[in-house]
């Protein structure tokens, strides 16, 4: 996410906060913030909040996503917050809501998603 200027805002046992800039690396046809950038950036902190609670040596993968888009807003930027919702041995499972923020600091809801992850050996 380096590529598209993803900052970590916060990191927290369970929770973890993401912002991606608005910025043509970033958006649809439109001028709207693309959908995938709004998935890939829920579903990495939904990934990320749920390795603040993976266990010693592994690292964890998506096994599944539901995301439902709720607006498409040009400029700002997007905020993620990643939420672990339950911490298993086989599988976590975690939410994200997306939201965009304006120039004035107006806050609008973007997107919801609910993620499914799996613990795996980190092999590096």
């Amino acid at each position: 996410m380096n590529h598209l200027g993803v900052r970590l805002l916060s990191a927290t046992e369970g929770r973890v906060e993401l912002a991606l800039p608005y910025s043509d690396k970033a958006t649809q046809q439109q001028g709207g913030f693309h959908g995938g950038a709004i998935g890939a950036l829920a579903d990495i902190a939904g990934g990320y909040a749920g390795l603040t609670v993976a266990p010693e040596g592994m690292e964890v993968v998506t096994v599944e996503f539901k995301i439902n888009f709720l607006n498409s807003l040009q400029g700002g930027e997007i905020r993620a917050t990643g939420k672990v919702l339950k911490a298993g041995r086989r599988v976590i499972v975690t939410s994200a809501e997306v939201v965009h923020i304006d120039a004035n600091g107006k806050s609008t809801p973007c997107a919801v998603m609910q993620q499914t992850l799996a613990p795996v050996p980190q092999t590096y």
